[in-house]
């Protein structure tokens, strides 16, 4: 029996607690921001009173941005905040948007990002995009625009497992790691020490040890409250290949938002992974947080991991100044039997097109008997909300589950706000009772399901690098859809009366936050 610690351990455990959190990374940067922030605040309201002329100038300033940001092609959820926050705080909201709206100053940054050349993959082995669009043309629409879009085939020859919870795709995961002979690339926004990552690590020690090519790259602010400083180095020390994407600096400015917010892992070219989970243990049930942690990931063996490898290394590229010109040496060599059509695809926020958001709405607006679709935030713009009552009121079975224990509170507000429209139209409603729902998945009648990293949100839609898997015709479509509904009944529906019961406070409270979430 463990030995109960004395108040003077207790003591020293807190003290030793709160000294980490006063000078961890994500304190002192928030610190230095905070101070960037009133600085410029301070000096800005100065020139009311002194420099009349400056002052007159940035209001010129806020009617040119104003004209600007009204032009653009930019989805009306996210001007609208915008255009208010410069109108009641004119003429400093300008500079505001000048500092964090998406201009393209803010871009610049990280447009250098070029796509793999997936022709090279085609070459080697003709790509199944053809022969879906014949067989399904239901599907011909989805599949040809991120064929064309995205520039990611569909394959047959590829073999899917389905992992209702985290613990199983770990389990899967470490037993693949152990076969590894060519390389390892992996691509998470979250890694924190733990039982989960430290035995991935060790696994990844002895492949370096053996000769194997191990990548890893992850999420410079997704891990800037999970990994000590200067973590990189002593996995560089170890013989891993590592980069933070888009590394954080605390200065004002709005290119920190786009975060690489996909979960991916390639072993040799011929194993692949990806979906909600992260390399943490909450996201395996190892320690407890908000109850619960229900996520849900894939497996690809085959053909159709060449999608995800292209992923890779597309990113990988940008960040540490390469260039992999050649894919041959990191493509499928095995054909697994197929099952179904697999499309693995990734979402930029740096291109002019809402990759995911455009693939969910085909989906939705193509459905003839339901759609059911599980997330942890809902955030939803215009055309989503229209899609989704539309579908409803069309008589399609239409049924959106969520948290019912969140992680983020603000966010579980504004995820609510959307309740009361959507179940109006005949949307049903879910909050997952047990804890924290983390999964991204939506199926549609029984032949197309999407399982990866892409929230219901405007920071999926806009603000991530994320990734996705469509399957069609697939046993994959039946087993989202079988793991959507088994989670539906260890749920609680949200109905008219919970409607009447919910506080009108918390209500306005809500429709006030979602106005500002585009900008979150």
């Amino acid at each position: 029996m463990k030995k109960p610690e004395s108040p003077q351990e207790v003591k020293r455990k807190v003290k030793k607690s709160v000294f980490s959190f006063l000078f961890s990374r994500l304190t002192i940067s928030g610190i230095l921001i905070l101070l960037q922030f009133v600085f410029l605040l301070y000096v800005l309201l100065g020139l009311r009173g002194h420099l009349i002329y400056m002052y007159k100038a940035l209001q010129i300033v806020s009617i040119v941005v104003l004209i600007w940001l009204i032009r653009k092609p930019d989805n009306p959820a996210y001007k609208i905040p915008w255009i208010i926050l410069i109108l009641l705080f004119a003429p400093l909201g300008a500079l505001f948007y000048l500092l964090w709206g998406n201009t393209p100053f803010n871009r610049a940054r990280l447009v250098k990002i070029h796509p793999i050349d997936t022709k090279q993959i085609e070459a080697v082995q003709p790509s199944a995009t053809r022969n879906l669009c014949t067989s399904l043309p239901r599907h011909r629409r989805n599949c040809q625009y991120l064929n064309n879009i995205a520039d990611m085939p569909a394959w047959k020859d590829t073999a899917a497992d389905f992992f209702p919870v985290g613990e199983y795709m770990f389990a899967s995961m470490l037993q693949e790691l152990k076969k590894a002979k060519r390389f390892i690339f992996m691509e998470y926004f979250i890694i924190e020490r733990g039982f989960m990552w430290d035995s991935i690590l060790e696994i990844l020690q002895e492949k370096v040890q053996a000769g194997v090519d191990v990548r890893i790259m992850y999420d410079d602010v997704g891990c800037i409250s999970t990994l000590p400083m200067g973590y990189h180095k002593k996995l560089q020390a170890m013989g891993i290949k590592v980069v933070r994407f888009n590394r954080f600096l605390p200065t004002l400015n709005t290119y920190l938002n786009y975060r690489d917010h996909r979960k991916i892992c390639v072993i040799d070219g011929n194993v692949g992974y990806t979906g909600g989970i992260n390399l943490a243990d909450e996201y395996i049930n190892h320690v407890e947080r908000f109850g619960h942690w229900k996520d849900t990931g894939v497996k690809l063996t085959g053909a159709g991991v060449a999608n995800l490898t292209a992923l890779f290394l597309q990113l990988w590229d940008f960040s540490s100044n390469s260039n992999t010109s050649d894919l041959h040496d990191y493509l499928p060599t095995i054909k697994a039997p197929s099952d179904g059509f697999v499309q693995a695809f990734a979402d930029s926020p740096l291109d002019n097109f809402n990759v995911s958001e455009t693939v969910f709405l085909n989906i939705i607006t193509n459905a003839t008997h339901s759609v059911y679709i599980t997330t942890p935030y809902l955030a939803l713009d215009n055309e989503m909300i229209t899609a989704l009552c539309t579908a409803a009121q069309s008589g399609i079975d239409v049924r959106i589950v969520t948290p019912g224990i969140p992680d983020k509170k603000t966010v579980y507000y504004v995820t609510r706000s959307y309740y009361a429209q959507l179940i109006h139209a005949g949307v049903r409603i879910y909050e997952y009772t047990p804890g924290f729902l983390h999964e991204k998945m939506i199926v549609a009648d029984h032949d197309i399901a999407v399982v990866g990293t892409i929230n219901m949100d405007f920071r999926s839609f806009y603000l991530h690098f994320e990734c996705g898997t469509v399957f069609y015709r697939s046993s994959i479509v039946e087993k989202v859809r079988d793991d959507i509904l088994d989670t539906i009944q260890h749920s609680e529906e949200i109905d008219e009366q919970w409607l009447k019961n919910y506080p009108w406070i918390k209500s306005i409270y809500a429709s006030l936050l979602s106005l500002l979430i585009p900008l979150m």
